[in-house]
């Protein structure tokens, strides 16, 4: 799991990365081993997602040829990529300031982390890597109207600046691009990247009856506080990836971030009135836990 956003203003690239923070992915340079933990998490997660994860997830993965053995070279990813919706993947030494993620975003550029895990991290590992960003989160950037969200995502994380609202904006990204659901196919899909790159989650998220699945609504999704270090205890779920752009694009969210301020925070499996409630969880699983 990651926690991308809320990261600070501008700062200075380290050593090494360019102005806009990226590095060069150094691929000749990662070894058998870490080729080989690519492998093992591929070939684990591939075989748990089918009939679990939206058509488009598996539609972006033939697209990009991620069933390649390997960790994939990004320019070649990325020209394959660019081919399909002009975007790209740019390597970057870990979690980048807020203002710089948004800007790569904003312009069809997808920041990745170039280490990959140890093998006795296949379950968990904070800071998100190559398995996570590239496995994850970009076999969706080969889907037109998804590619469309995020950089419209990006635009909106730079104007969320000026307007002191990021918070509400890294609520949207954790319970869309992170861990969000869809309905799909007369059920229910995973599609987040946190979701996807995690085998426990793709079970929990769609078979535990602990969490509470709450259809996508906008304002409460950017009201609802979530957790960094352990599986969710809300999951939203879109109608579909043309809702979740068209909402993106026709709302002005400064007056939005007026009419919020006021409003208390949701917290964590919280529910509240006017939920479209599809599973009342237990929390039995985060009671456990506490």
């Amino acid at each position: 799991m990651e926690k991308q956003m809320e990261n600070g203003g501008s700062q200075h690239p380290p050593e090494g990365a360019a102005a806009d923070w990226t590095i060069p992915q150094n691929w000749a340079h990662y070894s058998v081993e870490d080729h080989a933990t690519w492998d093992e998490l591929f070939a684990r997660q591939s075989r748990l997602l089918p009939g679990r994860v939206s058509e488009a997830f598996l539609k972006g993965m033939d697209v990009l040829h991620l069933s390649r053995p390997g960790i994939p070279d990004f320019e070649e990813l990325s020209e394959r990529l660019m081919k399909a919706t002009g975007w790209q993947v740019v390597a970057v030494p870990g979690l980048v300031p807020d203002d710089v993620f948004f800007d790569h975003l904003a312009n069809r550029r997808f920041v990745s982390g170039n280490f990959i895990r140890r093998r006795d991290q296949l379950d968990y590992l904070q800071e998100p890597d190559v398995f996570h960003d590239v496995f994850g989160h970009v076999p969706l950037l080969a889907d037109p109207v998804f590619a469309d969200y995020m950089q419209a995502y990006g635009r909106g994380g730079l104007r969320s600046l000026e307007h002191g609202a990021l918070h509400r904006l890294s609520r949207l990204y954790w319970y869309t691009v992170e861990f969000g659901l869809v309905r799909e196919d007369g059920g229910i899909r995973i599609y987040g990247a946190g979701i996807v790159s995690s085998h426990g989650e793709s079970i929990f998220a769609l078979d535990d009856p602990s969490p509470n699945r709450i259809m996508f609504d906008l304002k409460r999704v950017m009201r609802t506080k979530y957790r960094i270090d352990d599986f969710q205890q809300n999951y939203f779920v879109l109608h579909s990836f043309d809702e979740l752009l068209r909402q993106t694009l026709e709302t002005d969210f400064a007056p939005l971030y007026a009419e919020l301020d006021p409003l208390p925070d949701i917290e964590i499996g919280e529910l509240v009135e006017g939920d479209d409630i599809i599973t009342r969880g237990t929390q039995a699983y985060a009671a456990a836990r506490a």
